[in-house]
């Protein structure tokens, strides 16, 4: 299990370059595979009240400050009166157009999930999600059934002997997809991406970043962390001295790892990390304490002739401690995190221990969310696709797909068009991308195929029991891929996931269901202000191939150079230029923007708008300017691009997201792409020196 909002992000989430800050948590347990969706629910099975749900956001010409100037604080002139009106709610770290879209899906899941419990003899997707929703809301039994459900597993780790029963025991929870130490799973091996192979990756930290074991100015989080170990450890029954003591020994501990742990700077920056093939009788040599064929014997699977074992210092550092650390501490840690990744399932106390730390003292959060919003959030984690064939059935209209793929074939003819006209570029190289262009595979609001759920079994007994079952389920299902060719078909977003992503192993651009509403899209709206909500969505996904992580796949999906040397370091120096842009953003006072962290997303920002606004162009052709609400065609797109990014942050949530995030935060993003674009000073007669006008040696081009 991985039930800490802060752990670094596995695999899969890692490589899909994504739009929003919180689509990195999302699990590859989501996807679809090969399955014909035997367990689906029968065609309008559910109903929706759509008086209960949240109302519909859309952009009103109301909330322009009328005495505010787009030139100097485009922010401020577009969302400033929604900033002044708007407070972020007790139970988020946040709120904006993102949020307030997560809010509605999740209202539509709450009908669902009532219905689907109140169901009697149910089978299929529909008892499970029934049976998830109905033991979660029941307070009293999972109270009454305090720790007991951990019990065996609390015992088998007291039982742990010596060094060998120790691998005994990781291996074994492994196997029951409960591994603290680090991430195993299967993914498009990068040399032949039709094929998956074995990875295993760096994981064990029970912060955000190794950063935050070390860096001054993080040390009242290592600290708070200190704390929420002993308490976790106290309320699993240690008593109080003891915990404290055993807190001090995880930490160091964690400390330990995080020395030979790569940054999310250094992971999010260089995707070649991820990609070290190995034999397994090479990775023992490696690994002498962890043996890598018995780990792969004791988890089911075929011994592979090669695997990837990623960040090869952290797993040797992981041998060397299975050696060096005390017996006693080993067992603090992973009593510890048995603990901790189950808290928000288990009695009150250890749900609200949790919340303490990883809501309020390190996002700011000021309330702990509903228990039904906590409860729709495991079904999510633990089996959102299942949800997601109820959601779409309710929520997703049939011609909001049919509009999409006309946006996407707008913007990949823009894309195109821009590609061929680039002036930094070789012919070689433009041929190359165009190749890559042309291999483009677009998947709009939900699988083709959904996953079949036959042999998850859950009950009405316990909540927690259901979240084990679900997780040991997944992890078998994933561990099946491994060796065997990839399905193309599978998505790693559920359709009620408000977000998108780009994988450049399948050089694939996706768009659940819940997005494609407004403002992104608005089958109600002028075209002005869907290009530049979902227009520019749909051109930053696209971009992300051509970033600086992307642009290192091909058309094919596998990891090669597809650059002449010059023209690299042509991109290069325009990206450089990029990184010192943001880098110059003040998220709080003395904290600025990583410009590195952030580079991949900031050139999927500046490409996909620039895209969007083409196509936009394309569209309207010599049709007469519409001059809605008094404003132009090219002043609506931008309002909107604007208006999709207005949030409001606690001040602990960004600073996590300044220090581990791959996204800028939303104020910046919003005008660090227009800041660049001519069209944009041209919309709002903007001058030289102004705010949001780069001087033409400052301004940056790449796509």
């Amino acid at each position: 299990m991985n039930r800490n909002p802060l752990k670094p992000a596995a695999l899969a989430a890692a490589l899909a370059t994504t739009l929003a800050l919180g689509a990195c948590k999302q699990e590859a347990a989501r996807a679809a595979d090969a399955g014909a969706g035997k367990a689906a629910p029968a065609k309008a099975a559910y109903a929706l009240d759509e008086a209960k749900l949240p109302p519909v956001i859309r952009f009103q010409a109301s909330d322009l400050d009328a005495n505010g100037n787009a030139c100097k604080d485009f922010g401020a002139y577009v969302n400033g009166k929604w900033l002044a009106a708007n407070e972020i709610p007790g139970d988020r770290s946040s709120w904006g157009a993102f949020d307030m879209l997560a809010e509605r899906s999740l209202a539509v899941r709450h009908q669902l999930a009532e219905q689907a419990a109140a169901r009697q003899g149910a089978s299929g997707i529909d008892k499970i999600v029934g049976d998830f929703y109905a033991t979660g809301m029941d307070q009293a039994k999972i109270d009454a059934q305090g720790i007991a459900p951990l019990q065996p597993r609390l015992d088998a780790i007291a039982a742990i002997a010596d060094q060998a029963a120790l691998a005994d025991y990781l291996r074994a929870s492994a196997a029951k997809g409960e591994n603290v130490l680090f991430d195993f799973g299967p993914e498009a091996d990068f040399k032949n991406s039709s094929m998956n192979i074995a990875y295993a990756t760096q994981g064990g930290l029970g912060l955000p970043d190794r950063g935050y074991y070390f860096d001054a100015d993080k040390k009242d989080k290592l600290e708070a962390y200190r704390r929420h170990v002993a308490k976790v450890l106290e309320l699993s029954g240690t008593a109080a001295a003891d915990a404290a003591k055993q807190a001090d020994a995880v930490v160091a501990f964690e400390t330990r790892l995080a020395r030979a742990s790569k940054s999310s700077e250094e992971l999010s920056r260089d995707v070649s990390l991820y990609y070290n093939p190995v034999s397994p009788a090479d990775a023992d040599r490696l690994t002498p304490n962890f043996p890598w064929t018995k780990f792969f014997e004791s988890q089911g699977i075929a011994t592979p002739a090669t695997f990837s074992l990623a960040m090869p210092a952290f797993h040797q550092e992981v041998s060397a401690m299975l050696a060096a650390v005390p017996l006693d501490d080993w067992k603090s840690y992973l009593r510890f995190h048995t603990v901790d990744d189950a808290s928000p399932f288990l009695a009150d106390a250890f749900a609200q221990e949790n919340y303490e730390f990883y809501g309020k003292a390190m996002r700011g959060q000021k309330e702990q969310k509903a228990r039904w919003k906590r409860v729709l959030g495991a079904i999510e984690e633990n089996a959102g696709e299942a949800f997601g064939q109820m959601y779409v059935d309710v929520a997703f209209p049939a011609d909001s797909k049919a509009r999409m793929e006309q946006l996407v074939q707008n913007l990949r003819t823009a894309l195109k068009a821009r590609i061929e006209k680039l002036d930094w570029m070789s012919d070689e190289t433009k041929a190359k991308a165009i190749a890559k262009w042309e291999s483009f595979t677009p998947k709009i609001g939900y699988p083709d195929k959904w996953r079949d759920w036959s042999g998850l079994s859950t009950s009405r007994d316990s909540y927690i029991g259901n979240v084990l079952a679900a997780n040991e389920f997944n992890y078998k299902w994933q561990l099946g891929k491994i060796g065997k060719p990839v399905d193309k078909t599978e998505w790693t977003m559920s359709p009620q996931t408000v977000n998108a992503y780009y994988n450049p192993l399948q050089n694939e651009i996706v768009f659940p269901a819940a997005i494609l509403q407004p403002p992104f899209f608005d089958p109600k709206a002028d075209d002005a202000l869907n290009y530049g909500g979902i227009g520019a969505v749909i051109g930053h996904e696209m971009t992300h191939g051509y970033d600086d992580q992307g642009s290192r796949f091909g058309p094919t999906g596998n990891f090669e150079n597809w650059w002449t040397d010059a023209d690299a370091k042509g991109f290069m120096a325009r990206t450089d230029k990029l990184v010192q842009q943001f880098s110059g953003y003040e998220a709080l006072p003395g904290l600025k923007v990583n410009g590195k962290l952030t580079l991949g997303e900031n050139i999927a920002d500046l490409g996909g708008l620039a895209t969007a606004y083409d196509a936009m162009k394309m569209a309207a052709g010599d049709t007469p300017d519409p001059m809605i609400d008094g404003l132009s065609r090219d002043q609506r797109f931008f309002i909107n691009w604007e208006t999709v990014w207005r949030d409001k942050m606690a001040p602990d949530y960004l600073k996590v997201i300044v220090n581990t995030n791959p996204h800028a935060p939303g104020e910046f993003r919003a005008i660090g792409a227009p800041s660049n674009l001519p069209a944009f000073a041209a919309a709002f007669q903007c001058k030289a020196g102004d705010a949001m006008v780069r001087a033409d040696d400052k301004r940056v081009v790449i796509w």
